[in-house]
């Protein structure tokens, strides 16, 4: 049958509009299409919002005429003042992680991928995988109204721990005492917008789970599924069990501020700063117990799909069966089993019970075990194979040595002792930012070359993929990793000129200044890639079915692919990683392939 034929069958029931079949869409590739493209333009505004943070730190008052009273309203002159920046820092975290990191793992690679590699037409519930983007858009426009409200967009830390942030309102909106500078309307629009972002991530999990349980190929068992499908199924897993519980603290938090209630306010009359605290009896600890209980496996929502979507990159272009496939899976449960009992490690300095968190402590260095698994896992599919230095490959290699030094780092933190020293310096920015930037990052745009040839149906400039990887892994590091001497330094984050006004830190200074350099390399680096991504959609290579020889089912469909996804249902007769098959024409054996006579089967089946 051919693509013409595929995609004439596929629409014969009736022939949709524009609008029906690309903006209101129920396929799910061109669902995953709309969360990566989102997903990119809200990465372009966060970085955009960390340079701003950058420009402060390395050249503290500063003035940029050219901007002006436009960036920094409130401000003298042409300074940011410290009101800004706190809202600078705020939103790039909240954007990044909400709008950027968890959307195009989850939304653009869960939804275009797993249908594909499990041999399906399209999701369980197709209207309801629609929904699950569309619910996005509320979010999007109300945190981008947040940076226009009187006030300013939320500035109380991505974390929105009490009682900066529920500190109540000015008395015009009917509250009873002042709020803290980034507290009021931009606050509450912040606290609406993450709501809607967990409503459209609960509708996705759902679909997912059920989709992978019970729409596979025939043939298909769970373990023949590829690592990119058990990392998507473990993360909806997660996301089903955690958002539940933040969505009930915003919404709580949200009532705190709006109709006066105290679920988080302290009781009456305690002193902070120049205020003090109105009629309560809340707990503002409640508030870190139910956001760390979701944000801490919301860390693994961030890398699960990435570790998935490199193992598949790694196997492919190391031309060898992944090692260890049945541990790696396993490995990828017990992190996410092990996250959900691990929350308390962000709370050591809150007064816990010392035996509650050694607790806390040992179970976090657990982690550690399944962890170095995938490594050394990773690193025994690359021992003696034939490794093709691809685009998408450096940038999976560079995803493996990133979550290693982030990983290393990690076991600082876990250590009740230590983290007593660094917590809340530029050491667990310096963490934070190798796990979740440098190895999600990196494991994006792994995933978006890989997959690109199959969204599009063309290639993206592999010279200039290379370009952009170099830069980007050299800055990157030489931003993030002088982090780490700023954090032992002593030197805290969320300071707005702590190099100025404290001596203590002043001789760090010169390492800001070099650190926000390379912040701008970076920066400026992205430009080439989303200029390769879109040049590359119009005047690529145009890609074949299988242009790097995979054997994952979603290599046997078109490219790109038609409604319906095959052209027949697809039949799984082995595992995803059947590479370098000894006998047989080609170093690879598709899914799709029956066993060839004469061919030992693999250990695998």
């Amino acid at each position: 049958m051919s693509e013409s034929t595929t995609h004439a069958v596929g629409h014969e029931h009736h022939e949709m509009s524009f609008i029906r079949k690309y903006i209101f869409s129920e396929d799910h590739k061109i669902i995953g299409i709309q969360f990566l493209f989102t997903g990119l333009i809200m990465f372009l505004l966060g970085g955009l919002l960390a340079l701003g943070v950058r420009t402060q730190l390395g050249w503290p008052g500063a003035e940029i005429p050219i901007l002006g009273k436009l960036l920094f309203p409130g401000s003298q002159g042409h300074k940011m003042g410290p009101d800004f920046y706190n809202m600078l820092f705020t939103m790039h975290a909240s954007v990044m992680i909400f709008f950027v990191i968890i959307p195009l793992l989850t939304g653009a690679f869960g939804n275009f991928t797993i249908p594909l590699m499990i041999g399906a037409k399209d999701m369980a519930f197709p209207k309801l995988n629609m929904l699950s983007y569309w619910f996005m858009w509320p979010a999007l426009v109300i945190i981008l109204i947040s940076f226009t409200v009187d006030g300013g967009a939320g500035a109380s830390g991505w974390t929105s721990y009490p009682t900066i942030a529920s500190s109540t309102m000015p008395s015009g909106f009917g509250y009873r005492s002042p709020a803290q500078p980034g507290s009021g309307i931009g606050q509450i629009l912040w606290l609406c917008s993450l709501i809607f972002v967990g409503v459209s991530s609960m509708a996705g999990s759902v679909n997912y789970i059920t989709t992978i349980i019970n729409l596979r190929a025939a043939g298909m068992t769970m373990f023949r599924m590829p690592l990119t499908i058990w990392a998507m199924f473990i993360t909806a897993i997660l996301q089903a069990f955690a958002l539940p519980v933040l969505t009930v603290a915003l919404f709580l938090q949200l009532l705190d501020k709006t109709i006066g209630t105290t679920f988080f306010l302290p009781p009456t009359g305690l002193q902070f700063g120049n205020w003090t605290t109105g009629p309560g009896g809340g707990q503002p600890l409640l508030w870190q117990h139910l956001f760390w209980f979701y944000s801490h496996p919301a860390v693994y929502i961030m890398i699960l799909p990435a570790m998935g979507m490199v193992s598949d990159v790694i196997a492919t272009f190391a031309r060898k069966p992944l090692f260890g496939y049945k541990p790696m899976v396993l490995a990828l449960a017990g992190i996410a089993g092990l996250g959900f009992i691990v929350w308390g490690h962000h709370m050591f300095q809150s007064g816990m019970d010392p035996r509650l968190g050694t607790g806390f402590m040992v179970a976090t260095i657990m982690i550690a075990l399944p962890s170095a698994v995938k490594v050394f896992n990773w690193l025994g599919t690359l021992y003696q194979s034939n490794i093709h230095f691809t685009t998408p490959m450096l940038n999976a290699l560079a995803f493996v040595s990133m979550f290693v030094i982030g990983g290393l780092s990690g076991i600082f933190m876990a250590a009740t002792p230590v983290d007593i020293f660094i917590h809340d310096t530029y050491f667990i920015v310096a963490h934070l930012h190798y796990v979740l930037f440098m190895s999600s990052v990196f494991g994006i745009f792994a995933g978006i070359t890989f997959w690109y040839p199959k969204m599009f149906g063309r290639l993206m400039n592999e010279r200039w993929g290379k370009i952009h990887f170099t830069i980007t892994f050299i800055a990157s590091n030489c931003v993030f990793y002088p982090m780490h001497i700023l954090g032992v330094g002593g030197m805290p984050r969320r300071y707005f000129e702590p190099g100025v006004h404290f001596n203590t830190w002043e001789h760090l200074q010169p390492i800001n200044t070099f650190i926000s350099i390379a912040a701008l390399t970076l920066g400026t680096a992205q430009l080439i890639f989303f200029a390769n991504f879109f040049y590359s959609l119009f005047w690529g290579p145009k890609a074949g079915r299988n242009p790097w020889k995979s054997n994952t089912l979603e290599w046997t469909a078109p490219s790109p692919a038609g409604h319906g996804n095959f052209d027949e249902p697809p039949i799984v007769f082995r595992g995803p990683y059947e590479y370098s098959v000894p006998g047989v024409e080609e170093d690879y054996l598709p899914q799709t392939a029956p066993q060839p006579s004469g061919v030992p089967v693999h250990a695998g089946h």
